[in-house]
């Protein structure tokens, strides 16, 4: 699957899916996106039931704000609605595939907790 350009007016859309979503936020003067941006479209392809989501932080201003992107590329990756991991860095192919392996192995009732679950102690 070919990766999705993340604007302000379909990224609540996107984010806010079921399936687990990958953002690179990134920009066209930057070395090291320019790097990582190989990387990424190869791992979208191995994976299309991933969304790989691009936001180019001088196009879209206010989502890099809004989750305060100070350095690029950061690649952040969410699940049913959580940010389960944000860090700013190009990652290597196999650091790539290690962070989906574990994106895909989170038990999101552990990482919602009981209350969310329904499942607290109700005393």
């Amino acid at each position: 699957m070919p990766t999705v350009e993340l604007t302000k007016e379909n990224f609540e859309d996107i984010v806010t899916g079921p399936e687990i979503v990958l953002i690179d936020f990134w920009a066209a003067w930057c070395g090291p996106c320019r790097m990582f941006g190989p990387v990424y479209e190869r791992a979208a392809e191995r994976h299309p039931d991933i969304v790989f989501g691009k936001v180019d932080t001088e196009a879209q201003p206010e989502l890099a704000g809004a989750f305060q992107i100070s350095s690029i590329p950061t690649v952040m990756a969410v699940r049913d609605r959580t940010v389960l991991y944000a860090q700013a860095g190009a990652l290597p192919a196999q650091a790539l595939e290690e962070l989906i392996a574990r994106i895909r192995s989170v038990d999101m009732d552990d990482v919602r907790g009981p209350a969310a679950t329904g499942t607290a102690d109700r005393n």
